[in-house]
C-alpha cells in the first residue's frame, strides 16, 4: 500500500500545482472572453441510463490488494531473480524448447476444452498439433506445426469452457504468485489440473518428476511473461490490471 501512496502522491501534487497555475491566470485575465452557448444539453450527452463507470465486481478488494502486493515483492525479489539466472544459463534455444514441450503438453487441455465447448475447428487444431509436434517436433521439443505448416496454437482451458456456457465471472480473485483471476477462472484452473493430473501424460505416478515439472513450468511461463508490476506508468495499476484481465477474458471466451 505504501508503494501506491508513494506512486499516487506526485500525481495528486502535480494535479494541484497545475490547478492553481490555472485559477492565477484566470484571476489575472483583464478580459473575459464571450461567453458561447453550448450547442447541445448535458442531457443531449449524457445518458442517464448508462453506467459510465467501468464496474468490476470486486467485493474482496482488501484482501486481492494485500495478495498484490504480496505478488509484487515476490516477483521483484524472488521469481524474477530466478528467471534471470534461468535466462543466463540456457542459451535462447534451449529456452525455446522449453516453450514448446509445454506448450504441446498443453494441447491436451486445449484439445478438452475445445470439445467440452463443440468447437470442431479447435479440437481439430489440438489434435493436429500435438500428433505432428510430438512426432516431427521430437516430444514437442521443436514446433513445426506453427513454423512449417502455419497451424498457430488455440488456447482453450475449463475457464473458458464455463464462461461459454454462460456461468458468469463471479468476483474478482488475485491468486498468490499467479495474479489477476476471478471464482470462474479459479474454478477452472483447479478443473484443468485435476483432469491433467487424471489423464498423468508424463506418468507422474510413477517417477518423482513431478515438482521439477510444475518448478520449470512456472519458471516458463513468467518467462514469457512481459508484465512487471508497478512499470505501467499508471498510478492505479490494480484497477487497470483488473480491467484488463476481464476484457482479455471475454475475447478468449467470444472467440
Amino acid at each position: 500500500m505504501s508503494q501506491r501512496i508513494s506512486m499516487m502522491c506526485p500525481a495528486r501534487v502535480l494535479f494541484i500545482s497545475l490547478s492553481l497555475l490555472w485559477l492565477a491566470g484566470c484571476s489575472t485575465t483583464e478580459q473575459k472572453e464571450p461567453e458561447v452557448p453550448a450547442m447541445h444539453s448535458v442531457e443531449d450527452v449524457v445518458n442517464p441510463d448508462v453506467n459510465y463507470v467501468v464496474d468490476v465486481y470486486d467485493p474482496w478488494g482488501p484482501m486481492n490488494r494485500s495478495i498484490y502486493n504480496f505478488n509484487t515483492q515476490f516477483d521483484r525479489y524472488i521469481f524474477l531473480p530466478v528467471v534471470r539466472g534461468y535466462e543466463f544459463i540456457l542459451p535462447t534455444v534451449a529456452q525455446d524448447s522449453v516453450s514448446n514441450f509445454f506448450s504441446n503438453i498443453g494441447e491436451i487441455e486445449n484439445f478438452i476444452n475445445s470439445v467440452l465447448q463443440l468447437k470442431p475447428e479447435a479440437t481439430f487444431t489440438a489434435a493436429w498439433r500435438f500428433a505432428m509436434n510430438s512426432t516431427f517436433g521430437v516430444l514437442g521439443l521443436f514446433d513445426p506445426a506453427t513454423k512449417l505448416m502455419d497451424t498457430p496454437e488455440w488456447d482453450e482451458d475449463f475457464g473458458q469452457t464455463l464462461g461459454h456456457w454462460g456461468v458468469g465471472e463471479g468476483p474478482y480473485l488475485v491468486l498468490p504468485i499467479l495474479g489477476p483471476s476471478n471464482l470462474r477462472d479459479t474454478t477452472g484452473l483447479v478443473a484443468d489440473g485435476l483432469m491433467f493430473s487424471a489423464i498423468d501424460p508424463l506418468n507422474f505416478d510413477n517417477n518423482d518428476a513431478e515438482i521439477p515439472y510444475y518448478v520449470l513450468q512456472a519458471i516458463d511461463k513468467r518467462h514469457q511473461t512481459k508484465f512487471r508490476y508497478y512499470e505501467t506508468g499508471s498510478a492505479f495499476e490494480y484497477e487497470l490490471v483488473r480491467l484488463l484481465y476481464g476484457k482479455y477474458r471475454d475475447l478468449e471466451i467470444a472467440k
